[in-house]
């Protein structure tokens, strides 16, 4: 792990997430899910040149529990945010968590390089892996 004041956000980023294709119900989606901790699906591109798109357990909830929809007629695509902010895993935490705060966003992919997921980051992790690990070493 970088010092603390070059704590990236790779250092602190969840790196085990769900990447679904979007054709899948919410039904299917959540029976496929292998990391709930995380609290969102990444929606897999459908070709290079389009973009990820992001579900969030919460929009489970408000678009079809609440709403009373069917979790076996709901496609992921019809609930995802598309397309979404990311964020690089060289990215500082502080610059990270002024990121999620101006979009009012409490999570995002990271997205490397090549233009591949490699984890997810929340607030919960910024503060409670990274905030912490500065306090701790000082």
């Amino acid at each position: 792990m970088n010092g603390p004041s070059e704590l990236c956000v790779k250092d602190v980023m969840k790196t085990q997430f769900d990447l679904l294709d979007g054709k899948l119900t919410v039904k299917e989606a959540l029976l496929a899910m292998k990391f709930p901790e995380t609290r969102a699906l990444i929606i897999d591109k459908r070709c290079p040149t389009d973009e990820y798109g992001l579900v969030l357990i919460s929009d489970i909830g408000k678009k079809v529990l609440a709403a009373d929809r069917s979790p076996d007629r709901v496609n992921l695509y019809e609930i995802m945010a598309k397309p979404i902010l990311s964020v690089p895993p060289t990215m500082t935490i502080s610059n990270c968590a002024r990121l999620l705060e101006r979009f009012s966003i409490l999570r995002a992919p990271v997205i490397d390089s090549q233009g591949t997921v490699v984890g997810v980051v929340s607030f919960h992790d910024l503060v409670l892996r990274g905030l912490l690990e500065i306090i701790k070493s000082r």
